[in-house]
């Protein structure tokens, strides 16, 4: 060693060094300790990783991977930062459902639209004109709408107006002259005179609404949902320029093509972006529509306060439980995940640190739950959140 320089003695002793602790590493994992018993796959399945800390520290970390068999073993470190979660799973009798297209509408009680009596131009309200998504009163003057007509019957309502208050004009003072001689003259002629004036007073005030704006109020309180009017803008008769409607009281309408699926239709519930909506049975239409017979559900209100994000027109897949019962094991529908082969499949924790993918065939319970009709027997221990992760482990 002394023929060597200082820096080529250096650079020998840390190779030989690496050699060794190759060799120690490769045969500390082939050791066999028996009493140790751990859930940890072959040496040929598991490489050791060495990672240095920040004292210097090396220390050797066994990674998430799939193992030849198709499992997956995942140590206790990788299970707690994957956020796993498993459950018993128990067989039973659950509730057959039905799969069925709905869509979302307003409560007719609690929703409405405004239109137009007669053709105009629109004009802001006293607060503006109504926009989309503002929160309104009822009886709140959304907008105003000046009538449209002519010069030449403008002219005539203007004349009757005009023979009108020169008539009421000579019934008032009538009626004083009456009155200054009451007494002398028979009380039925005094009485007369009063109701001919009331009733022309009546005459001017309805002529001069007709030649006045026609207010168009909300005709329930909620959120404006659609706002189809701009100032100056001149609409027809008849047409929707404002639809109100209430976002916490909606209903849900569902097409059945099969009516005998229906017997003892009873509660149901539809997955949307947010979270899963429950719906209460109102009842079914007896005359078809699109040749399928209509079925409406009310929204049910959380105990929250707040219903998921919904809109009128939406479409839904709404799961509707019937009076049949079928068997099997109930799972969270997150447990059921997709493999690579676009099969559905869930993952059973067999052990400690190992993991094992099962083919089931599934059917909607609600939108929370399936039910597994093959697969599992019951018993197993099932990964109910994080399921998606260990499919991705390669």
């Amino acid at each position: 060693m002394s023929d060597y320089p200082t820096s080529g003695r250096h650079a020998l002793v840390l190779l030989l060094v690496g050699v060794l602790t190759v060799q120690q590493v490769w045969a500390h994992a082939g050791e066999d300790h028996g009493d140790e018993k751990k859930s940890t796959p072959a040496p040929a399945a598991v490489a050791a990783v060495n990672a240095v800390d920040a004292q210097g520290q090396v220390t050797f970390v066994e990674p998430a991977l799939r193992l030849p068999d198709g499992s997956v073993f995942v140590p206790k470190s990788a299970q707690r930062q994957l956020a796993l979660r498993t459950q018993v799973a128990r067989t039973g009798e659950f509730p057959r459902t039905v799969e069925l297209n709905g869509r979302v509408v307003g409560d007719p009680n609690a929703g409405g639209r405004v239109q137009t009596f007669q053709s105009g131009r629109i004009e802001a309200g006293p607060k503006g004109l109504a926009v989309l998504g503002q929160r309104v009163g009822k009886g709140q003057v959304l907008a105003w709408l000046q009538p449209a007509s002519s010069a030449i019957e403008r002219g005539s309502q203007q004349a009757a107006l005009a023979e009108i208050a020169a008539q009421e004009a000579i019934l008032e003072r009538r009626v004083a002259r009456l009155r200054q001689l009451e007494g002398s003259v028979p009380q039925k002629d005094v009485e007369q005179a009063q109701i001919e004036l009331a009733a022309f007073k009546k005459r001017k005030a309805a002529v001069i609404g007709s030649l006045g704006r026609e207010a168009l109020v909300a005709p329930v309180s909620g959120v404006v949902s659609a706002a189809n009017a701009v100032v100056g803008q001149v609409v027809d008769a008849r047409e929707v320029v404002f639809e109100v409607i209430d976002p916490q009281r909606l209903a849900v309408e569902a097409l059945a093509y099969d009516p005998l699926l229906l017997a003892g239709l009873a509660g149901a519930s539809a997955p949307v972006a947010g979270g899963v909506v429950d719906l209460a049975f109102v009842g079914i239409g007896r005359s078809l529509r699109e040749q399928a017979m209509p079925v409406l559900f009310r929204v049910e209100l959380p105990k929250s306060g707040e219903l998921p994000a919904l809109a009128v027109g939406q479409t839904l897949k709404v799961l509707a439980q019937t009076r049949e019962r079928q068997s099997g094991v109930a799972v969270p529908i997150g447990a059921v995940v997709r493999n690579a082969a676009n099969e559905s499949v869930v993952w059973l924790h067999t052990s400690a640190e190992r993991f094992v993918s099962r083919k089931v065939r599934i059917v909607p319970v609600d939108g929370h739950t399936v039910a597994v009709t093959e697969g599992l027997s019951g018993g197993e221990r099932v990964v109910v959140q994080g399921a998606a992760s260990l499919s991705q482990i390669r």
